[in-house]
């Protein structure tokens, strides 16, 4: 399938459909500064059996970023609304990091229309609000280039910078040329959101993934979300860091299938 826009109380968003119209449907939502392109060899893998939708969160990828404040339960509504003009009920919705978190508020709006959940290197709170306004003046004042770095650090594990500067270098251009207002945006929905009432009320299975060279949601941080989930298993990749959809696709597709076998979704 092929890329296409839909328009959500106002803001244009860019959504893309791979698979069979008919396939059960997986929804997944990017993190801060990357666009849908992070799931490209794990909807690859999947396409073929399932409805694979991907959506440029507001204020990156080519979505518009629409009027402020941006909120969890903002993007939240945005998958919501997508998932309505595309004639979805069900889904089993797929994040990491802020969308690890913006799963976690798409659940909490209509959990009715959701069978799992896999949340990759997130939690139900993320970072400290001082940090957040830090990184918004930082970004605001001289960009994302100034960050960028500091960024891949934290996103990649060691054996990806050493031996994938290529692929390395192609990220930095994603991450770089994400609008600076979206990245603010997104910080300063992610310095005020708080989940922890709502994680321990997810009633469906769910798969709290985490890389274990994350260096922006730790081992640490995510293990201790997942135990606050009831209904939760937590995996931790060795030589991943904080985007295991870019560094181990494939264990994360293992993953996924045994989740979309245990709750009967195709």
């Amino acid at each position: 399938m092929a890329s296409t826009f839909v328009e959500v109380d106002g803001c244009v968003l860019h959504v893309r459909e791979d698979g069979p119209k008919n396939g059960p449907v997986l929804l997944f939502s990017n993190s801060l500064g990357t666009d849908l392109r992070i799931w490209d060899a794990v909807v690859d893998a999947l396409s073929d059996r399932w409805r694979c939708i991907r959506m440029d969160k507001r204020g990156h990828g080519l979505s518009a970023l629409g009027s402020a404040p941006v909120t969890l339960e903002r993007y939240a509504a945005d998958a919501l609304g997508v998932m309505d003009a595309l004639g979805v009920d069900r889904a089993v919705m797929v994040g990491v990091s802020i969308g690890g978190l913006i799963a976690q508020a798409t659940y909490a709006a209509r959990p009715d229309a959701f069978a799992g959940l896999m949340l990759c290197d997130t939690a139900a709170k993320i970072g400290a609000a001082d940090l957040w306004q830090q990184r918004i003046d930082m970004v605001r004042t001289d960009g994302l280039e100034a960050m960028a770095d500091t960024v891949l650090q934290r996103w990649f594990a060691p054996a990806f910078h050493r031996d994938r500067a290529v692929d390395l270098g192609g990220y930095r251009q994603m991450l770089t040329r994400t609008p600076a207002e979206g990245y603010a945006a997104a910080c300063a929905a992610l310095r005020d959101a708080d989940y922890t009432a709502k994680a321990a009320a997810i009633a469906v299975p769910c798969v709290v993934i985490c890389g274990a060279e994350d260096g922006a949601t730790t081992p640490e941080v995510v293990s201790a979300f997942a135990a606050t989930v009831p209904t939760a298993r937590y995996v931790e990749l060795p030589d991943v860091g904080h985007l295991p959809s870019i560094e181990a696709p494939d264990t994360v597709v293992s993953h996924l299938k045994a989740l979309l076998k245990e709750v009967n979704h195709g």
